[in-house]
């Protein structure tokens, strides 16, 4: 699928940080939450637009907190406290996927009723 940049019909009349160009990895994109992408997360198909409230990290094109990539709402969480942004599933961890397998991770199945399956009831 191929996207480019939504053009206004009176770029005049815009305002704010609709539509500007920065620099990711070396490389000129356009960025604006008036332009439309995909999702920066490889196999994610959602449209995102590259606004502030999809980017990764505290900077445009990235820096020490995040890599400037732009993330659906799947793929993107809060800064850990005290900072400011927000990060991807990997700046947010460092590099490991929150959502992968982890052995101290703690797994809880509900059955239909609501109540955890497996385990003792106190009463």
């Amino acid at each position: 699928m191929e996207l480019t940049a939504a053009e206004p019909k009176d770029k005049e009349k815009l305002v704010g940080y609709a539509f500007y160009e920065i620099y990711r990895d070396g490389e000129k994109i356009q960025a604006g939450y008036g332009v439309e992408a995909i999702c920066d997360k490889s196999a994610c198909t959602v449209k995102v637009w590259r606004g502030l409230d999809a980017l990764c990290g505290e900077q445009l094109g990235g820096d020490e907190y995040g890599c400037g990539g732009y993330f659906c709402g799947a793929h993107i969480y809060g800064a850990p406290e005290g900072q400011l942004g927000q990060r991807c599933f990997l700046c947010r961890d460092n590099g490991t996927d929150p959502l992968a397998s982890s052995p101290d991770a703690m797994v809880v199945t509900f059955g239909p009723d609501g109540a955890p399956v497996g385990a003792a009831h106190r009463s």
